[in-house]
């Protein structure tokens, strides 16, 4: 072995060789820059225990993972593949000779799940493991229980910068905790507040500019993702000195791409990167001397109510700050310029949420299954797994056929899993072997988990034209691994002419969406709505299926998408379709309509109007619409409107078992006293006037039947011989009466037996109110007076006795003389 370089860690080296000697595990903590990732592994090569089989190391990125393999292989002078190679999705290089394999996460995973013993593999280290993703949390579990039960000698080393040791040393048995203090340059940080309203990107590229003026390095600036960095992209060309080139940094570019952004910068020339969180641990970027950091990340939320992963930008913790300043003091003293003000760093989250609490959990609970463990609870785990996430994730691996009822992996879901591809599109590959799709499936599958591939267009069909024309680098290993799936599905790589959005119908079913209303706006089956930009071909298509989406649940906006007809949805989802009839009331018309509708869940496909119902249907359709809509949809006579009053009088008045006959009373009774009468006629014009009186009358109990007119009466007869209709509406019974057909009474009037008085509105010879009285006899011999004498110059045709108590009523004027 050739000597390494003297960096920090190489002081703790024999510490930690110890420690896996006499406990077969560690846990190492090394600030960036220490040399943990390079010199470790090749420090380790040379134990006795090493000459037998490979140390794996794991990386959390591609781009690590990469980057790493080549420092390690250049360091012993060789290229990668040969003592050292990297392992990872559309790209292997590493032979018969590789004794150091550096894997992403999901490799490994992988690995463990095709050979449970590790065979051949000496030892396993897990670097960066602060970053806790789902693939290493459950990663580093299937390997102590490896440890436990099969392979006593593996080794275990968990190297990360910043990371919670004590919990990590006590998961894998209380391993010894090794600490490497490192020898980092100064870095000075400098808050630079993000004025209100103004974008993120703008804030960058005015940092990017004031840096360069400044300074005569190079400068790393962190942006949540591809959209802002392409905008920062635009807003620096043509702006900055002619010794500056502009690099973006992030997961969608190829392998090149990526290498040149990490590469030091031409000699006599600065260089501009602007990264993604992709940059902030395992890899340096040499000549970077000023960090400028938005403060932002964006992350994978999953919903288990939606079964939708979005992507969400939120604040970084203190730990991704720190690690973000820390890149600007890795080969010289450095500036990091935070655009936020110095009191909201104490705000911020101490680390990021383990992605275990927030991801969609159906691959980790499928890959325990071929483990042969059926609650991932039962497993080492820093951190228990979300009930409504796991309990989402088995209830769709259910639905798929990929677990039985015990939770064992069925024939279907070891097929899917045979497939490095998310749940949902493994699922869309391995079916399309019905349609003779496969090879157009896997290339889908490769479009939405390879971001960048094909550019980025909603339409998935154009994206998918484009990744076929595409004659880069990238898009030939991409197809190379599309290919490899379709025969890994099937065993060929078939290919026909079915539409893109019935293959991802196997995707994701739950995501058709029909439009509403304004174009580009979409309800999808599981009911959350989505958008997109009106000027966007799909924006006026009637159906289509959403394959990918960013943003909150209710505007969330459509990152991919294909269109499908109805008549595709109709074919390939027909078991997850439903007819429903349903009677509903016009209030227009008044009457009962009937409309047979299809749905998809919370989409409907088609509608069409029925003749009207009738019968039970549709009295019980006119029952639901008073019960919304209110008792004014009867058509209330004034013989109905009375009783009711005169009941309602009755109940206040008396109460029990007088009924009441208030709005929500009559409501909650419709079945009683009015449904009988409806007789199973849609239009409720047609309601027989009489009708609304006598069920008023049937909820009267059979005693009281006869005496509501006895207590209530429902007129009352003047002496001139005419009678006048009471009104109960009012706080007192009410009758109005011209003022003259009531002379020669001297007792006033009552009803209940005469315990109430009715109260008398006296009306002019026109009609027009005088005096209202509940003491006809008091008024007589009080106000009448002036009341008879403004009266009689008004009406001088009409009598005005003076004693009118005991004059002749009368209905006529005075008459003529002869």
């Amino acid at each position: 072995m050739v000597d390494l370089p003297d960096l920090p860690v190489s002081d703790v080296l024999p510490e930690l060789t110890d420690a896996l000697d006499t406990s077969g595990s560690a846990v190492l903590t090394a600030p960036p820059g220490a040399g943990k990732t390079t010199i470790v592994p090749l420090a380790l090569l040379a134990q006795d225990w090493a000459q037998t089989g490979r140390i794996i190391l794991i990386e959390p990125r591609r781009i690590a993972a990469r980057s790493a393999a080549r420092r390690m292989a250049s360091l012993i002078g060789e290229e990668p593949g040969k003592t050292v190679g990297y392992a990872m999705r559309m790209e292997n290089r590493s032979g018969p000779e590789t004794r150091i394999l550096v894997v992403t996460e999901g490799v490994f995973t992988r690995m463990v799940l095709d050979d449970p013993e590790l065979t051949g593999i000496s030892a396993v280290l897990f670097d960066e493991f602060h970053e806790r993703s789902l693939d290493g949390d459950f990663g580093l579990a299937l390997v102590l229980d490896i440890a436990s039960a099969l392979r006593p000698d593996l080794k275990l080393l968990v190297m990360s910068a910043t990371l919670d040791q004590q919990a990590v040393a006590t998961l894998i048995g209380g391993a010894p905790i090794i600490e490497s203090t490192g020898r980092s340059f100064p870095v000075e940080t400098v808050y630079q507040p993000r004025p209100a309203g103004q974008a993120v990107e703008d804030a960058v590229a005015a940092a990017v500019r004031q840096t360069l003026s400044r300074d005569q390095g190079s400068c790393l600036a962190f942006l949540p993702g591809q959209y802002e960095i392409a905008r920062v992209f635009s807003r620096l060309s043509g702006n900055l000195p002619a010794d500056v080139d502009v690099i973006a940094l992030h997961g969608g570019l190829d392998g090149k791409a990526q290498d040149a952004a990490i590469r030091p910068a031409s000699r006599g020339r600065r260089k501009v990167v602007l990264a993604t969180s992709i940059a902030e641990t395992s890899i340096t970027i040499d000549g970077v001397n000023t960090v400028i950091d938005a403060g932002l990340a964006r992350v994978p939320r999953f919903e288990p109510a939606t079964g939708l992963t979005r992507l969400e930008t939120v604040r970084v913790s203190k730990a991704s700050a720190d690690q973000r300043a820390g890149r600007a003091g890795r080969t010289a003293p450095g500036t990091a310029i935070r655009l936020w003000n110095e009191a909201q760093t104490a705000s911020l989250p101490d680390i990021a949420p383990p992605e275990i609490l927030e991801a969609d959990l159906s691959g980790l609970l499928l890959d325990c299954a071929e483990f042969g463990v059926t609650d991932p609870a039962g497993l080492c785990l820093l951190n228990p797994p979300p009930p409504a996430a796991l309990a989402a994730a088995r209830q769709q691996l259910a639905d798929l056929g990929a677990l039985d009822r015990s939770g064992g992996i069925t024939a279907a879901g070891k097929a899917i899993r045979k497939l490095p591809l998310p749940v949902r599109l493994a699922n869309m590959v391995t079916n399309a072997a019905r349609q003779s799709g496969t090879k157009k499936a896997a290339e889908l599958a490769v479009l939405l988990t390879e971001r960048g591939l094909g550019g980025t267009e909603v339409d998935i069909d154009r994206r998918l034209d484009r990744f076929r024309e595409d004659r880069g680098n990238r898009a030939k290993k991409a197809a190379k691994l599309a290919a490899r799936l379709a025969k890994t599905a099937d065993g060929r790589q078939a290919d026909s002419l079915v539409s893109s959005a019935v293959l991802l119908l196997d995707a994701c079913p739950d995501r058709v969406a029909g439009a509403r209303g304004r174009p580009g706006h979409f309800v999808l089956a599981n009911g959350r709505g989505a958008v997109l930009d009106e000027a966007n071909p799909l924006a006026r298509e009637p159906f289509l299926v959403v394959a990918d989406m960013q943003g909150r649940a209710q505007n969330a906006r459509i990152t991919a998408a294909a269109a499908i007809s109805l008549g595709e949805i109709e074919t390939h989802l027909e078991h997850r379709l439903e007819t429903q009839t349903t009677a509903y009331f016009d209030r227009q018309s008044r009457s009962v309509r009937q409309r047979q509708t299809v749905r998809l869940d919370a989409v409907t496909l088609r509608e069409k109007t029925l003749r009207p119902p009738t019968g039970d249907l549709a009295d019980e359709a006119i029952l639901v619409a008073i019960g919304e809509h209110g008792l004014d949809l009867l058509a209330w006579d004034k013989s109905a409107l009375q009783l009711r009053h005169r009941l309602q009088w009755l109940h206040d008045r008396l109460g029990a078992p007088w009924p009441s006959m208030d709005d929500v009373s009559l409501i909650d009774r419709l079945e009683t006293w009015l449904q009988p009468y409806l007789a199973g006629e849609p239009h409720l014009s047609k309601l027989a006037p009489q009708a609304l009186r006598h069920g008023l009358l049937s909820l009267l109990p059979h005693d009281l039947a006869g005496r509501a007119d006895d207590y209530a009466p429902r007129r009352f007869t003047a002496p001139s011989g005419n009678s006048f209709a009471i009104d109960y509406s009012g706080d007192a019974p009410t009758v109005a009466i011209r003022v003259q057909e009531l002379f020669g009474l001297d007792v006033h009037p009552a009803v209940a037996g005469g315990a109430v008085p009715l109260k008398i509105e006296l009306l002019s010879p026109a009609g027009r109110p005088i005096q209202a009285t509940a003491d006809l006899p008091g008024f007589w011999r009080g106000s009448w007076s002036e009341v008879r004498k403004e009266m009689k110059g008004r009406y001088p045709k009409h009598v005005w006795p003076d004693k009118p108590q005991s004059a002749a009523p009368t209905t006529r004027t005075k008459t003529r003389s002869k």
